[in-house]
């Protein structure tokens, strides 16, 4: 008898019972799982459903498929200002998740891997600023933008702003203290400098907490709706979440038409969780085994 075998027969004698309990068990979690996984997808597929059902009751049993189409994305996509919003939406985006994760990852090296005076002071003041609310910097933050860098109605306007996530440096910060210093001061001895340091030997081993910040940064800019609403006033810059607003109010009588285009905005932030799902699993859990 193996090793494994004898902790898994130590395990029963714990727990109780042979295989048929174990089975029995493993059956209860799968099921708790299952159910917990349809209660989280329940809303996705009921807005699924209600993007493609364009006739009768959405409450009732449809009669026969031809009262589901995806005619719905059609409308919306081409009646609508959904496309350049889609487009622009990508843009802000994508260049703040660059944009939060450079300035993050370099902001997070020396506080986790220098030694300076008053470094901890430095990162507690850092970290303070996550109790000021958006809501009471709005207006000074909208009279710099527009009057001092004059962004006004500008995608880089909608950017810049949140181009640095004090959440960002704190969770690589914390990813940087787990690498052992060897590696740096391996790098170092073949004379590589500090900037060749973080970006060939500590950024790289950072994937999982990238990834992580890349995903909530993305999920956050995707959903924003104040900021571009203010700062953007043509309609061709418009961000998704504002023009879905707009969308609400013209078509407020046909719901497949207002799901179709939640269906649109809801998608890219789904594929871009599970290109990055590998690495965001293993960021989620920085700081949770020391040693």
């Amino acid at each position: 008898m193996g090793a494994s075998d004898r902790r898994l027969q130590l395990y029963r004698m714990h727990r109780g019972g042979g295989d048929a309990a174990d089975r029995i068990r493993m059956a209860v979690r799968y099921a708790v799982m299952v159910l917990v996984a349809l209660f989280m997808l329940g809303p996705f597929a009921w807005l699924l459903y209600l993007s493609v059902r364009m006739q009768g009751n959405i409450y009732s049993w449809p009669a026969d498929w031809g009262e589901f189409s995806l005619n719905s994305y059609a409308v919306v996509w081409q009646n609508f200002p959904i496309g350049s919003a889609f487009r622009n939406s990508i843009l802000v985006a994508l260049g703040q998740v660059v944009l939060v994760v450079l300035v993050a990852s370099l902001a997070a090296y020396p506080l986790a891997r220098y030694d300076f005076y008053g470094r901890d002071t430095t990162f507690l003041l850092i970290l303070s600023t996550l109790m000021v609310p958006f809501q009471l910097y709005l207006i000074p933050l909208y009279v710099f933008v527009t009057k001092t860098l004059q962004l006004n109605n500008s995608l880089i306007g909608v950017v810049l702003p949140f181009g640095c996530s004090v959440f960002g440096i704190y969770l690589i910060r914390q990813f940087y203290a787990t690498v052992p210093r060897d590696m740096e001061e391996a790098a170092r001895v073949d004379g590589a400098g500090e900037f060749r340091v973080w970006w060939q030997v500590m950024l790289p081993l950072t994937k999982p907490a990238v990834a992580t910040l890349a995903v909530f940064t993305l999920v956050a800019s995707w959903s924003n709706f104040l900021w571009p609403l203010i700062i953007l006033q043509d309609e061709a810059k418009w961000t998704l979440p504002v023009a879905l607003a707009t969308l609400t109010g013209a078509f407020v009588d046909r719901i497949s038409y207002l799901a179709a285009g939640s269906v649109i905005a809801i998608a890219p932030v789904i594929v871009f969780f599970l290109v990055l799902q590998r690495w965001f699993l293993g960021g989620m859990t920085v700081g949770a085994v020391k040693g």
